[in-house]
């Protein structure tokens, strides 16, 4: 009893520990240009972020729209969307978008 115990307590481990991606779009207001958000999400909470498309306005003018792909664990990203949620950062997801057929 006790090894079943303790099996099921390292698969529940493994699933938290497992490496999950998520695909999304942020739109950054222009008042964060300077503020280190996609750096937060790597230093602060150990994603790996690929950036796939970016669109800046010259001079910094303008929000910033990024399409990113996080890669970490479900924890990591789910207090990552927090802390950008936190911030009003706008977020879609790729589920989401065909949803709305957007």
């Amino acid at each position: 009893m006790h090894n079943l115990y303790l099996l099921e307590q390292k698969q529940l481990q493994d699933n938290q520990n497992r490496q999950t991606q998520i695909e999304l779009k942020l739109r950054v207001p222009q008042s964060y240009h300077q503020e280190p958000i996609i750096s937060q999400l790597i230093s602060e909470y150990q994603l790996k972020v690929v950036v796939l498309a970016a669109i800046l306005g010259k001079d910094g003018q303008g929000d910033g729209w990024f399409d990113l792909k996080l890669v970490g664990t479900s924890q990591q990203i789910n207090h990552a969307l927090l802390y950008l949620s936190e911030l009003d950062i706008e977020m879609w997801h790729e589920q989401d978008l065909e949803l709305d057929g957007w």
